[in-house]
């Protein structure tokens, strides 16, 4: 009985999935084709003759019927750069494509750009032609390539300087040893592979200006998802290490980002930073320990722990903005932190403690803006600054703008982190000209500051 049963619920179940293809069909009009979630997959710019990450597409049977694709025929005028995998197959040709009633097949391509030969960006384009009763449809291909100076281990034990032909892709590390001298030209950019870093422990002096920035930054140059680009991206590459009595470091016009612990000034280390911008790291942007360090018209902003920890030495800090607007973490702690001040911040390290001058600068952000303290009888100071707290001007905070929102440009829920400020800042009149210093005269895209200055990194307003 249970057998006879059996069979009549197998037969019953064939026939239903017998009815149901013959239900199902195939659509064989001219006018039945697929559609595409783009026409152009621009898969963005690549240094060449290394794999790119997997780009994809989808193709939609937007029908009541099973649609045949006949054919996929990648056509390419740069033969072998473009990889693709429809369905789940690798090839360059597919038969007998189908695609289920209003159901999807994704299409996943990769590609390998040819070298160029020349510091000029060259674009490659491949064809995906979908022959489908009769009509071919086509998706075009397309990528960039640029060439790069590959560099592994690389250990600079005398004076260099590296021009800005080619950008340059550091392996591992890059090393400047004691006694030598790392110079970087106007439009250097140094992409880090992941787990690289940058120790210094001679000196290293970038020169960007405002029309040629320096950059360090991760080798990820395709977005992460979306338009959401991975400059966006913390814990890329390690970052920069000043180490102990490192000497006659100087940064113009140079941008860090996309680290894992952002920028080090460690014991006894002397940094001058000039129109620089750090961001998007997954500890501090910023954090000097028993250093000697200048900051002069510099973005510190966007990092998991807080944009800056000053614990001991010397600190200046004029025009400056300290943001942080980090997308991926609520903040771990203030946006600006001081350590090792007076005798109950002592670290027992016997070092001197920390006089720190922060003038004409903003603090504002995610969380508060200065860590937990009484500065009262140390040398630190903070001078006619744009402050997120409601606090009142006592001997160490002088003139000073409380509890005011400086209107940055910044639109976190848009991806969009620009710290100049708004015409309708608050702030823009909030600076003291007698407290700009004579390096601090332009800002980093090149605007005047004098006679009228604001306050932050940027003079321009959006």
């Amino acid at each position: 009985m249970i057998k006879k049963l059996y069979a009549a619920v197998a037969a019953l179940f064939i026939l239903i999935v017998a009815q149901s293809c013959i239900e199902d069909g195939y659509t064989t009009s001219a006018s039945s084709q697929p559609t595409f979630s783009a026409d152009t997959l621009d898969m963005g710019t690549y240094f060449t003759g290394q794999l790119t990450p997997t780009a994809r597409f989808v193709v939609h049977n937007r029908h009541d019927k099973v649609l045949n694709i006949s054919s996929v025929i990648l056509r390419e005028g740069d033969a072998g750069a473009f990889s693709v995998n429809v369905d789940g197959l690798a090839g360059t040709q597919f038969a007998n494509v189908e695609i289920r009633p209003n159901d999807s097949i994704y299409v996943f391509v990769k590609a390998t750009l040819p070298v160029n030969s020349s510091p000029e960006l060259t674009e490659v384009k491949g064809h995906l032609d979908f022959l489908t009763n009769g009509v071919t449809s086509t998706v075009v291909l397309r990528a960039a390539g640029q060439d790069v100076e590959r560099r592994s281990a690389v250990e600079i034990t005398a004076d260099e300087r590296w021009g800005a032909q080619y950008p340059y892709q550091i392996f591992d590390s890059l090393v400047v040893r004691e006694g030598a001298t790392l110079r970087l030209d106007p439009g250097v950019r140094l992409h880090f592979h992941d787990g690289a870093y940058l120790r210094v422990y001679g000196s290293l002096v970038t020169e960007g200006t405002p029309e040629a920035l320096v950059e360090m930054t991760g080798d990820r140059t395709d977005n992460v998802v979306g338009d959401i680009s991975f400059d966006l991206m913390a814990s890329q590459w390690q970052g920069l290490h000043f180490a102990p009595q490192s000497r006659g470091n100087r940064l113009s016009h140079t941008v860090v980002r996309n680290t894992v612990e952002g920028v080090m000034a460690d014991s006894l280390s002397a940094v001058e930073m000039v129109n620089c911008r750090l961001r998007n790291s997954a500890g501090m942007a910023l954090t000097t320990r028993h250093a000697s360090v200048r900051l002069i018209g510099c973005e510190i902003a966007d990092a998991s722990y807080g944009a800056m920890m000053m614990h001991g030495g010397e600190v200046t800090a004029n025009h400056c903005t300290f943001a942080n607007y980090y997308l991926f973490t609520a903040p771990r702690g203030a946006i600006v932190q001081f350590g090792h001040y007076n005798a109950e911040s002592d670290d027992g390290s016997g070092m001197p403690y920390l006089k720190a001058d922060i003038s004409n600068s903003i603090a504002y952000g995610l969380g508060t803006d200065f860590s937990e303290g009484d500065f009262t009888g140390t040398d630190v100071f903070v001078r006619s600054c744009v402050l997120k707290s409601a606090g009142s001007d006592d001997d160490n905070f002088i003139g000073c703008l409380w509890d005011t929102d400086p209107s940055f440009a910044t639109v976190r829920n848009d991806y969009y982190f620009d710290y100049r400020l708004k015409d309708d800042s608050p702030a823009l009149q909030h600076a003291d000209p007698s407290l700009t210093l004579p390096e601090a005269t332009l800002d980093l895209y090149g605007t005047p500051r004098l006679p009228a200055p604001r306050p932050g990194a940027y003079q321009g307003s959006l």
